[in-house]
């Protein structure tokens, strides 16, 4: 079970090289929280590449998230 939803995305090659420091510095702000799953997801057409990291997540041991 969850109670909350993270979603990362880029289309741009600089961002989509940079979106595992981003999950890593918002993983590190939220100590407080349990990633319970995630979901990794590839997409294109002919122009743009999409990568998606989602991550379910919710309050360490209970304690509510503000």
């Amino acid at each position: 079970m969850f109670t909350g939803v993270k979603v990362f995305s880029a289309t741009k090659a600089k961002e989509r090289d940079d979106l595992g420091e981003q999950v890593t510095r918002w993983l590190r702000a939220n100590a407080d929280l349990e990633i319970v799953d995630r979901t990794v997801i590839q997409s294109s057409d002919n122009e743009f590449h999409c990568l998606t990291i989602v991550l379910f997540y919710k309050p360490r041991n209970g304690a509510a998230k503000t």
